[in-house]
């Protein structure tokens, strides 16, 4: 009697490596995408920062609610990368086509309504704690924001339907044009270049709002005229758009809400700080900026960790999938623990990047030393949330969202600005406890999920 021979398992450190390259491959045309928003935001916080620290409060005022915003259209529009990649996967270009010139008319709906929104930034600020002073720079900043909405939403459900069908490339040159794009309108409308008005603050938003319709109405142009459009059909009429985008819409509710919760917590302390002085929101709009800049990095290692995740779950392959959410836990604190290192020796040298005041580089400088522990949790709990997203459990990370960030990081932060004053590092205090309680119940959520 014969006996077959089983092919022996591989090794963990062929499978792990395996894991880590493809993990890397995923990432890096989302990590290039994505980082380029918050570059966008970089460039123009130094930009206001160096004019004027009270400018910069207001531009910082204005974007609490404006990130708010762009962060929910984003995963609002998510259900469009993931039914193009379905049906790519599935060989129906066609569908793909048609996934597209459906989300079109829903992204321009959405880009209208935070227009709309953008409009009651006195009243809401006012609410919310600030001198009518503030509210009123605040609020003009966020007008002018608004206008560019639908011009931003253009663009993300273009580059959603671009990566589903597996072209990231247009969407990130987009990006990069849009960038220096920005710096030049910036640099000339904030300070009065060129023979033009100085106009703060607002100069900056007026650079954005162009910036954003330019790169969505680019991207909506490239699909129309790009070689193979008839393959995709992408210029027939829109049809059944909002009735026949019910399950695309729908896909995109839990990541919408999830991303809402959190950066609806981030606006509030926000809005802390800026009940603390001018300086402080000033402080806290630097220091934020700076956590998410490199957070862009964990945003495309969460989303590849997804990918591996949800194949691995495909294949009902429970140690694979451990295996795929765990590497990309490991790997995304390593690149974040080496970005930490940097910001606790080069603080000051970090701050006075985004701006000249002394005050106001006295106030950033430990914030940004702070922020080094931060990015570590705050990275990890982003991926961790995406690989229970690639395992289908889509609600369950957007509820332990809410509490970290809504129950825990809010009256935490409160507490330790207004009860201990702290100030504005009992932000980032409060920050990294909701971070570390994030990750961890994650952690243990995904760790359960797969020994089942």
């Amino acid at each position: 009697m014969s006996t077959a021979t089983l092919p022996a398992p591989e090794p963990l450190r062929v499978r792990l490596a395996a894991h880590i390259g493809e993990l890397l491959r995923l990432a890096a045309p989302v990590i290039v995408s994505r980082a380029g928003l918050m570059v966008m935001m970089a460039v123009d916080t130094a930009i206001v920062g160096r004019f004027s620290a009270q400018e910069l409060a207001y531009y910082g005022l204005a974007h609490l609610p404006g990130n708010i915003m762009v962060g929910t259209g984003v995963g609002l529009l998510m259900g469009t990368v993931m039914i193009t990649a379905h049906a790519f996967g599935a060989g129906s270009d066609v569908e793909c086509g048609r996934a597209w010139r459906r989300s079109v008319p829903y992204a321009l709906l959405l880009g209208v309504l935070f227009a709309l929104i953008s409009l009651l930034g006195d009243p809401l600020f006012q609410a919310g704690g600030q001198t009518p002073e503030m509210a009123a720079g605040g609020a003009h900043v966020l007008a002018v924001l608004g206008l560019g909405a639908p011009g931003m939403m253009l663009y993300i459900t273009t580059g959603f339907f671009l990566e589903g069908i597996k072209r990231p490339l247009p969407g990130m040159v987009a990006m990069v044009i849009g960038n220096l794009v920005n710096a030049a309108l910036a640099w000339a409308l904030v300070w009065g270049h060129i023979g033009l008005e100085p106009l703060g603050a607002v100069g900056s938003a007026w650079a954005t709002t162009i910036v954003r319709w330019g790169m969505g109405l680019g991207l909506v142009a490239y699909v129309w005229w790009m070689h193979d459009h008839e393959r995709w059909q992408v210029r027939l009429p829109v049809s059944g758009w909002w009735s026949g985008a019910a399950r695309q819409r729908h896909l995109g509710y839990a990541a919408g809400l999830s991303i809402g919760v959190e950066s609806g917590a981030f606006a509030a302390l926000g809005l802390f700080a800026g009940m603390i002085s001018p300086l402080a929101l000033g402080a806290y709009t630097v220091g934020l900026n700076l956590t998410a800049l490199p957070f862009m990095a964990a945003v495309g290692l969460a989303s590849a960790t997804a990918v591996r995740v949800g194949v691995a779950y495909g294949r009902g392959d429970r140690s694979d999938m451990a295996l795929a959410g765990w590497t990309g836990l490991g790997v995304t604190s390593a690149i974040l623990a080496c970005v930490g290192v940097l910001y606790r020796s080069l603080p000051d040298a970090l701050g006075a990047i985004y701006t000249n005041n002394p005050e106001l580089l006295e106030a950033v400088a430990p914030l940004i030393a702070f922020a080094a522990w931060i990015l570590i949790a705050d990275g990890g709990q982003t991926v961790m949330a995406n690989a229970l997203r690639g395992r289908h459990d889509a609600w369950v990370p957007t509820a332990l969202h809410f509490f970290s960030y809504a129950v825990v990081m809010i009256p935490v932060s409160a507490f330790l600005v207004f009860g201990l004053g702290h100030g504005a590092h009992g932000l980032f205090e409060g920050i990294l406890i909701a971070s570390l309680v994030s990750v961890t119940i994650l952690s243990l959520r995904f760790a359960h999920l797969s020994r089942r």
